[in-house]
């Protein structure tokens, strides 16, 4: 199972990606969780202990990789030739973190300059590597993005099996969720569903219900807002560790379950 989670800032599709990893994790898969949106904060989520965390290096920025791989360092690669096809197929093992519950996780970065055609080392060793995760290897991989897509490219999209765009109640949420969509359909990415995040009210769910009606989006689950993320954030701890049975860990959980139904063999 291969499964984007993309939104607008600040809606918890870390809280998602993290949580989801988890739980898919406690209940037996293999799973590879990515970090490719530029907050780089899918490490503490997950419960990666701070001093690891603080020092990982993005696959994006080291410098010392993308020249290997690729032939050219990022700052010689306007105007040089380097290789578009680089090896990839080491790279989880050499610099994977290991998560709680056996997660792994890798860190990748965001690639630079996404809409403006820019296709420098870096960008090639990224690109070839979701491919790799996507068509290659054989785990679960739960992949957090940013809202641009700009790591996906159209024969690459058509490998994930959903993209869950997280949204919450309000209407910059649902213009975040429209871009994206356009995007997803000209890479051609099949099934787009939404999950509800910070529900507090049946107004609440019920405006989401509707929005994504109106986009053809499926909603798949329903999070409630949930005090206990934001305590376990002030102590630096995962939530579903601070609290495995609080209501938005709970819902993650049906979540879980609603994919696997969906997208098992």
């Amino acid at each position: 199972m291969k499964i984007a989670v993309a939104g607008k800032g600040g809606v918890g599709k870390t809280f998602v990606s993290a949580t989801l990893s988890r739980i898919l994790a406690q209940n037996g898969y293999n799973v590879l969780a990515v970090d490719a949106d530029p907050n780089l904060n899918l490490a503490y989520s997950l419960g990666v202990e701070y001093d690891i965390a603080d020092n990982i290096l993005p696959l994006s920025e080291n410098i010392e990789l993308v020249k290997e791989r690729t032939g050219v360092s990022p700052e010689e690669a306007l105007g040089n030739m380097f290789i578009m096809n680089p090896r990839v197929d080491d790279i989880v093992e050499k610099f994977g973190v290991t998560a709680p519950d056996n997660v792994k996780l890798l860190v990748m970065g965001t690639v630079k300059g996404g809409g403006t055609g820019c296709m420098c080392g870096a960008n090639a060793l990224l690109r070839v590597l979701i491919q790799h995760m996507l068509i290659q290897r054989g785990e679960v991989l739960i992949m957090d993005m940013v809202a641009g897509l700009e790591h996906l490219g159209r024969g690459t999209a058509r490998r994930m099996d959903a993209m869950l765009v997280v949204i919450e109640p309000r209407m910059k949420s649902v213009d975040t969720v429209k871009r994206i969509l356009k995007m997803a359909e000209e890479i051609e990415v099949k099934t787009v569903l939404a999950v509800g995040n910070k529900v507090i009210r049946a107004k609440d769910e019920k405006f989401i219900y509707e929005k994504m009606k109106e986009l053809n989006i499926p909603v798949i689950s329903i999070i409630p807002y949930d005090q206990t993320v934001a305590d376990a954030d002030m102590e630096g701890v995962p939530t579903i560790d601070y609290d495995p049975e609080a209501p938005a860990v709970q819902a993650v959980r049906e979540l879980e379950k609603n994919l696997i139904d969906r997208f098992k063999p």
